[in-house]
C-alpha cells in the first residue's frame, strides 16, 4: 500500500514537451503534466499510441528534459540521470556478446563497485528473477521471456528506489508475458524488492487494472491527464471479479470518449490529412467486423466483453474500435461499439464487394488516402514519392506517430486498391487494381 501522506518519491511538475517540426515550429507531444509517485506504490500511465507516455516515462527517469515544468526526485531537481532510478525497456536490450551474468553487471557500472562485491550483487538478483543456473548463457540461448528477466535483474541489480517500466511484456507471447507479470507482483507484494515505487507505462488496460494502484489516463494531442483512476483491489487480483470488470470497462468508457473527441478535432487540422490513424491492418477490421455482427452481440457489444470474447487485449482491441469508427462501419459510446447500417452490409459482403466499400469509405472518410490518390490521379506517369506526405504528417505528428500513420494509409489502400507502394523506390503510384 502506498503511503501518500508521505513525501512522494519523484513530482513531475506542470510537465511539458516539444519537438520541432521539420519547418521548424514547436510540435507539443506533453503538456501540463502533474505527476506524484508515492512509497510503495505502481502508477500505471495509460494511453493510445501516440499520448507521449514514454516519452514521459524517459523524463522522469533524467533521460530527456522537459521544455516546460520540472522533475523533483526524492526532494531534489532531477537535472539528469539519478543514483537510485533504473529503467526497464520494452525490448530486451541485451549485449549479444556478453553472458547472463555479465549483462546484469552492466547495472552496476556506474556504482564502481569492486569486482567480487559486484558479482554477488548480480548473482542475486539473477536468483531474485528466476534465472539462476543461466548466468553463464548468452540471449541467444534464451527465450523471449528469460531475456526480459534478464532485463530486470540489471535493473534491480542497482536497488533502485524508483523503477521505471517501459511496457515491458509488450514484447512477449500472452503466456510468457502473464507468467512474468505474475512472478513480478509476487516479489512486490512479497516485500522481495529493493524498490519503494513503480511508475509503469502500458496501453493495456486489462495489465494496468492487473498491476496498478492508480492508473493516469493520457489523451494524445498533445498527451495529457485526462483521468484518475484508483484500483483499491488487493492482490492478487482475478480478472473474472466484478470490481475488477467495472474498472476495465470505466476506463474503456473514457479511451473511447477520448477517440471520438480526438477524431472530431484532428479533422479540423489541415482538412484532416494529417490526423493519427490507428495502427491495424485492414484484414483485422473485417474479421472483428464478421464477429460482431453474429451472434450473440448481432452488431452491438461492449468492448470489453468482446474483448474477452475474441482473446483481444486492449492493445488490440482498441486500434480496430478506433479504425472502425474513423471509417463510419461502427460508432463508439460510452464503452460499447455498435455497427452502422454500411458496417452490416461489409459483414455480409463478399471478398469483392467488401473491399469495393471499404474503398468508398477509406475515400470519404480518410483525407490523406483521398490525398495521395488525387495526387496521383493528376501527376504526369502517376507516381509520387512518399516523402512528399511523410513531410506533411511529420509537421502536425511525432516521427514515430506519423511513420505508423503513413504504413496504416498504405496498407488500407493495398487492401482497397486504390493505389500502390514500391518499399525498394518509396513510391507510391496508381496499378492496374486502381481506377
Amino acid at each position: 500500500m502506498s503511503d501518500s501522506t508521505a513525501e512522494p518519491i519523484i513530482v513531475l511538475n506542470h510537465v511539458g514537451m516539444s519537438f520541432t517540426k521539420p519547418s521548424g515550429g514547436p510540435l507539443p507531444v506533453l503538456a501540463n503534466i502533474d505527476v506524484a509517485v508515492h512509497d510503495g506504490e505502481i502508477l500505471g500511465l495509460l494511453g493510445r499510441s501516440g499520448s507521449g507516455k514514454s516519452t514521459l516515462l524517459r523524463i522522469a527517469g533524467g533521460l530527456i528534459k522537459p521544455s516546460a515544468g520540472n522533475v523533483v526526485y526524492r526532494g531534489e531537481p532531477l537535472t539528469g540521470p539519478e543514483e537510485g532510478i533504473a529503467v526497464v525497456f520494452q525490448t530486451f536490450a541485451l549485449y549479444p556478446w556478453l553472458t547472463v551474468l555479465e549483462n546484469v553487471e552492466l547495472g552496476l557500472d556506474a556504482a564502481r563497485l569492486p569486482a567480487d562485491e559486484a558479482r554477488h550483487r548480480a548473482m542475486s538478483a539473477i536468483d531474485l528473477i528466476g534465472l539462476d543456473g543461466f548466468q553463464s548463457a548468452y540471449p541467444r540461448e534464451l527465450s523471449g521471456g528469460m531475456r526480459q528477466r534478464v532485463g530486470f535483474a540489471r535493473a534491480l541489480v542497482s536497488d533502485p528506489v524508483l523503477l521505471l517500466m517501459d511496457e515491458p511484456f509488450s514484447a512477449l507471447d500472452v503466456l510468457t508475458a502473464e507468467t512474468l507479470r505474475t512472478d513480478f507482483l509476487d516479489l512486490w507484494v512479497g516485500h522481495e524488492l529493493p524498490t519503494k515505487a513503480v511508475l509503469m507505462v502500458t496501453h493495456n488496460i486489462e495489465e494496468a487494472v492487473l498491476m496498478c494502484d492508480r492508473i493516469l489516463v493520457l489523451g494524445i494531442n498533445p498527451g495529457r491527464i485526462v483521468a484518475e483512476i484508483n484500483v483499491p483491489l488487493p492482490q492478487p487480483r482475478n480478472r473474472l471479479d466484478t470490481a475488477f470488470h467495472a474498472i476495465v470497462d470505466e476506463i474503456y468508457s473514457i479511451l473511447t470518449s477520448r477517440i471520438t473527441e480526438a477524431i472530431g478535432t484532428q479533422s479540423q487540422i489541415h482538412g484532416g490529412v494529417v490526423r493519427q490513424l490507428p495502427d491495424v491492418a485492414a484484414t483485422r477490421l473485417g474479421g472483428f467486423v464478421e464477429a460482431l455482427a453474429a451472434p450473440p452481440f448481432d452488431g452491438r457489444a461492449e468492448l470489453a466483453k468482446i474483448g474477452r470474447a475474441l482473446a483481444l487485449s486492449s492493445n488490440r482491441l482498441v486500434p480496430i474500435a478506433a479504425a472502425l469508427h474513423l471509417l463510419e462501419f461502427a460508432e463508439l459510446e460510452g464503452g460499447t461499439i455498435k455497427l452502422t447500417a454500411a458496417g452490416r452490409v461489409l459483414a455480409q459482403s463478399d471478398t469483392d464487394g467488401r473491399k469495393r466499400l471499404f474503398r468508398e469509405h477509406l475515400m470519404h472518410f480518410v483525407p490523406l488516402a483521398a490525398h495521395i490518390r488525387q495526387i496521383l490521379d493528376e501527376r504526369e506517369g502517376h507516381v509520387a514519392p512518399i516523402e512528399r506526405f511523410e513531410y506533411e504528417l511529420e509537421d502536425h505528428l511525432p516521427p514515430l506517430e506519423a511513420g505508423k500513420t503513413m504504413r496504416t494509409v498504405i496498407d488500407w489502400s493495398r487492401y482497397a486498391e486504390l493505389f500502390a507502394y514500391d518499399d525498394r523506390t518509396r513510391t507510391f503510384s496508381l496499378d492496374h487494381g486502381a481506377a
